[in-house]
């Protein structure tokens, strides 16, 4: 069996909700995933299994049948997710120079920075 690639895509906000609980978990059931995310918001459990589903024909998780429901387990790492949404960061805000966002980030922690807008400066603030 061969190990997975990097992830290619950042996936969509609920997507991403689940892979975070998969994470923290090492691996569950629909039924699992949906009793973590339930405290945020109410799902219904066919809303999880479909995005479950999405999330391994995308090469995210891997599932195994374990009596009568699947069992999913994250493919892909958060770490190699977050290296992806900074490599996306940076190209798209920063035209590919990793200094430059360190520069940014650097000066955006000093006192008195504003974010041209006459604000204090955060970088939520600036990015939009």
């Amino acid at each position: 069996m061969r190990r997975p690639g990097p992830p290619r895509d950042i996936p969509p906000p609920l997507e991403l909700e689940c892979l975070k609980v998969l994470w923290g978990l090492g691996e569950g059931s629909v039924r699992d995933v949906r009793q973590v995310l339930v405290g945020n918001r109410n799902l219904a459990y066919t809303t999880v299994m479909t995005v479950l589903e999405r999330l391994e024909k995308r090469g995210g998780v891997t599932r195994r049948k374990q009596g009568r429901s699947f069992i999913y387990v994250p493919k892909v790492s958060q770490d190699a997710l977050r290296q992806l949404a900074v490599k996306e960061l940076v190209d798209a805000f920063f035209e590919g120079s990793e200094a430059a966002l360190r520069l940014y980030l650097e000066r955006s922690q000093e006192p008195g920075v504003t974010n041209g807008n006459g604000g204090a400066g955060t970088m939520d603030a600036a990015l939009l």
